[in-house]
């Protein structure tokens, strides 16, 4: 009898734990498409805002008006809202970023891949990703307060808010993303491609040109625009080295204003709740979504367009 009373509680217990993995079964899907579905709710609830505070702007400012002016005094007697000075600023600081991020962040990754050791490249990757890690207010510090007089002595008329020096910055800041993105795609590259050219008779720098990089040129070109679209939409380092000047001018030694630096500095307190200037921010806000928007398109298109499989 107590074998067999002991048998039944097995059984009891087996069920119970049948049940019980049956319903965890039934619960993990759920509670993933709960994650996934707050996720696409997040964002749809994020676009609709945009979209109806920004129809609430056009309502006030014509659409022309507002994409072709270069007049933008939001707090004037008579107050005008042309974006083109905060797409100029935005456009002009982000090319500078890149002529920074671009070359450097490859060149590293060519490193990191083809040339450096197993050892070197489990040191020094880590040590370069840490620059993603720092909070982008301290590298507007650093553009300010450290940047900005070094390229005083080389460029003796650079005001102390200008465009260049947090480009640069921001360039140092997004070199971890093309250099990493970049790295991986070259690593994803079979040995055998590397191995087939060298027997070749190529030289090891002839093969990264003319066989690694062609080959990863899906990924190189993802991370080029992705660290684009994240040099678009930074804030803070433009915001405190810049300033908040709203030229529109093409000279990188003058102060100019971004989209983001734009919606920070009116979000102080200026813009009361139901104004055109209110509104203004939904409407720039929007626009530089729909930059980022078009940058991650692109960059899925290319990496999809270009992608080697091996």
């Amino acid at each position: 009898m107590a074998n067999n009373n002991l048998g039944v509680k097995e059984q009891i217990q087996q069920n119970l734990q049948k049940r019980n993995k049956r319903l965890m079964e039934k619960a993990v899907p759920l509670l993933l498409f709960t994650a996934a579905f707050i996720s696409v709710l997040t964002t749809i609830g994020i676009v609709l805002t945009l979209v109806f505070d920004t129809f609430q702007f056009f309502r006030k400012v014509p659409f022309w008006e507002f994409f072709t002016s270069t007049d933008l005094s939001p707090l004037g007697k008579d107050p005008s809202f042309g974006i083109l000075p905060l797409i100029n600023g935005t456009i002009i600081s982000s090319l500078i970023a890149m002529c920074v991020a671009i070359p450097i962040g490859l060149t590293s990754a060519i490193y990191l891949s083809e040339y450096a050791t197993d050892r070197v490249r489990k040191l020094v990757k880590p040590m370069m990703e840490v620059l993603a890690g720092i909070p982008t207010i301290v590298y507007g510090f650093f553009a300010y307060s450290f940047v900005t007089p070094i390229l005083t002595y080389i460029i003796p008329d650079l005001g102390a808010k200008n465009v260049l020096s947090p480009g640069i910055v921001m360039g140092i800041m997004i070199i971890p993303l093309v250099a990493s993105l970049s790295e991986d795609a070259m690593s994803s590259v079979p040995n055998s491609m590397r191995e087939g050219a060298l027997a070749l008779g190529a030289t090891r720098f002839e093969v990264t040109l003319k066989v690694i990089i062609p080959a990863a040129i899906s990924g190189i070109i993802a991370s080029f625009v992705l660290a684009v679209s994240r040099a678009i939409g930074e804030t803070m380092i433009v915001t405190i080295a810049s300033g908040s000047s709203k030229n529109f001018t093409f000279d990188i030694t003058e102060s100019m204003q971004t989209m983001t630096a734009y919606i920070v500095e009116f979000t102080s307190g200026d813009a009361g709740s139901g104004t055109v200037g209110y509104y203004s921010l939904y409407a720039v806000g929007f626009t530089l979504f729909f930059f980022t928007l078009i940058m991650n398109l692109i960059a899925q298109y290319i990496s999809r367009k270009f992608r080697e499989a091996y």
